[in-house]
Protein backbone atom coordinates (compact mmCIF):
# COMPACT_ATOMS: atom_id res chain seq x y z
CA UNK A 1 0.00 0.00 0.00
CA UNK A 2 1.14 3.32 -0.73
CA UNK A 3 1.66 5.87 2.06
CA UNK A 4 -1.05 7.77 0.30
CA UNK A 5 -3.44 4.94 0.26
CA UNK A 6 -2.81 4.47 3.64
CA UNK A 7 -3.61 7.36 4.64
CA UNK A 8 -6.99 7.26 2.81
CA UNK A 9 -7.73 4.01 4.60
CA UNK A 10 -6.65 5.29 8.16
CA UNK A 11 -9.19 8.41 7.60
CA UNK A 12 -12.06 6.00 6.05
CA UNK A 13 -11.52 3.73 9.59
CA UNK A 14 -11.44 6.84 11.67
CA UNK A 15 -14.88 8.45 10.21
CA UNK A 16 -17.35 5.56 11.77
CA UNK A 17 -14.76 5.48 15.37
CA UNK A 18 -15.27 9.41 15.73
CA UNK A 19 -18.88 9.08 14.49
CA UNK A 20 -19.89 6.16 16.71
CA UNK A 21 -17.71 7.56 20.36
CA UNK A 22 -16.66 11.23 19.19
CA UNK A 23 -13.31 12.83 19.71
CA UNK A 24 -12.59 12.00 23.53
CA UNK A 25 -13.91 8.36 23.29
CA UNK A 26 -11.96 7.31 20.03
CA UNK A 27 -8.11 5.99 20.55
CA UNK A 28 -5.57 5.94 18.34
CA UNK A 29 -5.21 2.05 19.12
CA UNK A 30 -8.65 1.33 18.12
CA UNK A 31 -8.04 3.07 14.65
CA UNK A 32 -4.71 1.59 14.76
CA UNK A 33 -5.60 -1.82 14.87
CA UNK A 34 -9.26 -1.66 12.34
CA UNK A 35 -6.68 -0.41 9.98
CA UNK A 36 -4.52 -3.15 11.04
CA UNK A 37 -1.36 -0.99 11.38
CA UNK A 38 0.25 -0.12 14.19
CA UNK A 39 -0.37 3.34 16.33
CA UNK A 40 2.97 4.91 15.36
CA UNK A 41 2.03 4.69 11.19
CA UNK A 42 -1.14 6.61 12.93
CA UNK A 43 0.79 9.02 14.17
CA UNK A 44 3.54 9.21 11.25
CA UNK A 45 0.34 10.13 8.92
CA UNK A 46 -1.28 12.49 11.02
CA UNK A 47 0.85 13.05 13.98
CA UNK A 48 -2.13 12.16 16.60
CA UNK A 49 -5.84 11.64 17.31
CA UNK A 50 -6.11 15.68 16.57
CA UNK A 51 -4.03 15.43 13.85
CA UNK A 52 -6.65 12.91 11.72
CA UNK A 53 -9.97 14.50 13.83
CA UNK A 54 -8.86 17.06 12.31
CA UNK A 55 -8.62 15.92 7.97
CA UNK A 56 -11.97 14.07 8.95
CA UNK A 57 -14.01 17.21 10.20
CA UNK A 58 -12.83 18.83 7.06
CA UNK A 59 -13.54 16.50 4.70
CA UNK A 60 -17.52 16.84 6.52
CA UNK A 61 -17.35 20.48 6.63
CA UNK A 62 -16.37 20.91 2.87
CA UNK A 63 -18.81 17.96 1.80
CA UNK A 64 -21.87 19.82 3.56
CA UNK A 65 -20.82 23.27 2.49
CA UNK A 66 -20.31 21.84 -0.97
CA UNK A 67 -24.19 19.69 -1.24
CA UNK A 68 -25.51 22.71 0.36
CA UNK A 69 -24.04 25.72 -1.93
CA UNK A 70 -25.10 23.44 -4.82
CA UNK A 71 -28.61 22.75 -4.03
CA UNK A 72 -29.18 26.93 -3.63
CA UNK A 73 -29.90 27.12 -7.38
CA UNK A 74 -32.12 29.88 -7.72
CA UNK A 75 -35.81 30.46 -7.69
CA UNK A 76 -38.36 31.82 -5.64
CA UNK A 77 -37.33 32.08 -1.73
CA UNK A 78 -39.82 29.67 -0.94
CA UNK A 79 -37.95 27.29 -3.31
CA UNK A 80 -34.38 28.27 -2.01
CA UNK A 81 -35.75 27.26 1.70
CA UNK A 82 -36.84 24.30 -0.02
CA UNK A 83 -33.78 23.26 -1.74
CA UNK A 84 -31.21 23.94 1.51
CA UNK A 85 -33.50 21.86 3.93
CA UNK A 86 -33.54 18.87 0.84
CA UNK A 87 -29.98 19.39 0.77
CA UNK A 88 -29.47 19.16 4.35
CA UNK A 89 -31.56 16.01 4.77
CA UNK A 90 -30.00 14.57 1.38
CA UNK A 91 -27.03 15.06 3.50
CA UNK A 92 -27.85 13.42 6.65
CA UNK A 93 -29.17 10.36 4.52
CA UNK A 94 -26.01 9.94 2.78
CA UNK A 95 -23.22 10.74 5.18
CA UNK A 96 -24.71 9.72 8.66
CA UNK A 97 -21.21 9.44 10.42
CA UNK A 98 -20.08 12.74 8.95
CA UNK A 99 -23.30 14.39 10.24
CA UNK A 100 -22.89 12.55 13.31
CA UNK A 101 -18.97 13.61 13.70
CA UNK A 102 -19.96 17.64 12.84
CA UNK A 103 -22.84 17.57 16.13
CA UNK A 104 -21.35 15.41 17.94
CA UNK A 105 -18.15 16.92 19.31
CA UNK A 106 -19.89 21.01 17.97
CA UNK A 107 -23.41 20.80 19.15
CA UNK A 108 -25.75 23.10 18.43
CA UNK A 109 -25.87 26.69 20.15
CA UNK A 110 -21.82 26.20 20.84
CA UNK A 111 -19.91 29.62 20.44
CA UNK A 112 -17.42 27.89 18.00
CA UNK A 113 -17.08 24.66 15.90
CA UNK A 114 -17.57 23.28 12.41
CA UNK A 115 -21.10 22.39 12.34
CA UNK A 116 -21.60 25.59 13.85
CA UNK A 117 -19.63 27.53 10.95
CA UNK A 118 -21.91 25.94 8.47
CA UNK A 119 -24.90 27.01 10.16
CA UNK A 120 -23.61 30.29 10.12
CA UNK A 121 -22.64 30.15 6.35
CA UNK A 122 -25.64 29.44 5.69
CA UNK A 123 -27.51 31.27 8.01
CA UNK A 124 -25.38 34.73 5.95
CA UNK A 125 -26.85 32.86 2.78
CA UNK A 126 -30.42 33.26 3.71
CA UNK A 127 -30.18 36.41 5.62
CA UNK A 128 -29.36 38.23 2.04
CA UNK A 129 -32.81 36.71 0.53
CA UNK A 130 -34.49 37.49 4.19
CA UNK A 131 -33.73 40.96 3.40
CA UNK A 132 -35.04 40.94 -0.48
CA UNK A 133 -38.18 39.46 0.47
CA UNK A 134 -38.42 42.18 4.10
CA UNK A 135 -37.97 44.98 1.69
CA UNK A 136 -40.70 43.51 -1.28
CA UNK A 137 -43.13 42.98 1.58
CA UNK A 138 -42.25 46.38 3.22
CA UNK A 139 -41.25 45.02 6.94
CA UNK A 140 -37.93 46.01 8.74
CA UNK A 141 -34.65 44.22 6.74
CA UNK A 142 -32.66 45.18 10.14
CA UNK A 143 -34.84 41.85 11.75
CA UNK A 144 -33.60 39.67 8.57
CA UNK A 145 -30.18 38.15 10.43
CA UNK A 146 -32.53 36.98 13.64
CA UNK A 147 -34.76 35.61 11.16
CA UNK A 148 -32.35 33.74 9.43
CA UNK A 149 -30.62 32.41 12.26
CA UNK A 150 -34.25 30.80 13.55
CA UNK A 151 -35.21 29.52 10.07
CA UNK A 152 -31.27 27.75 9.93
CA UNK A 153 -31.25 27.13 13.74
CA UNK A 154 -34.73 24.79 13.05
CA UNK A 155 -33.66 22.66 9.96
CA UNK A 156 -30.48 21.93 11.97
CA UNK A 157 -32.19 21.05 14.83
CA UNK A 158 -34.54 18.93 12.74
CA UNK A 159 -31.93 17.42 11.24
CA UNK A 160 -30.28 16.24 14.63
CA UNK A 161 -33.84 14.88 15.38
CA UNK A 162 -34.36 12.79 11.85
CA UNK A 163 -30.88 11.79 11.89
CA UNK A 164 -31.94 8.79 14.24
CA UNK A 165 -35.40 9.12 13.54
CA UNK A 166 -35.69 8.69 10.25
CA UNK A 167 -39.40 8.83 10.25
CA UNK A 168 -40.88 10.24 8.21
CA UNK A 169 -39.66 9.91 4.56
CA UNK A 170 -37.14 13.10 4.32
CA UNK A 171 -39.05 14.86 1.74
CA UNK A 172 -42.12 14.69 3.89
CA UNK A 173 -39.54 16.29 7.09
CA UNK A 174 -38.74 18.80 4.68
CA UNK A 175 -42.12 19.76 3.52
CA UNK A 176 -43.61 20.00 6.90
CA UNK A 177 -39.98 22.16 8.08
CA UNK A 178 -41.05 24.82 4.78
CA UNK A 179 -44.54 24.51 5.52
CA UNK A 180 -44.06 26.02 9.41
CA UNK A 181 -41.06 28.26 8.34
CA UNK A 182 -43.23 29.81 5.39
CA UNK A 183 -46.89 30.18 6.56
CA UNK A 184 -46.05 29.78 10.36
CA UNK A 185 -48.44 28.58 12.96
CA UNK A 186 -50.80 30.51 12.33
CA UNK A 187 -51.13 29.64 8.17
CA UNK A 188 -49.63 25.82 8.32
CA UNK A 189 -51.17 24.18 4.91
CA UNK A 190 -52.94 20.75 6.03
CA UNK A 191 -51.34 18.80 3.46
CA UNK A 192 -47.45 20.25 2.70
CA UNK A 193 -45.90 19.26 -0.31
CA UNK A 194 -42.64 20.41 -2.11
CA UNK A 195 -42.91 22.73 -4.78
CA UNK A 196 -39.22 22.11 -6.08
CA UNK A 197 -40.67 18.10 -6.91
CA UNK A 198 -43.53 19.44 -9.12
Amino acid sequence: MTAAERREQLIEIARPVFAERGFDGASVEEIAARAEVSKPVVYEHFGGKEGLYAVVVDREVRHLLEKMRTALTGGSSRILLEQAAVALLDYIEQSSDGFRILVRDTPLGSASGSYVSIIGDIATRVEGILVDEFKRRGFDAKAAPMYSQMLVGMVGTTGQWWLDARKPAKEVVAAHLVNLAWNGLAGLEQKPGLRISD
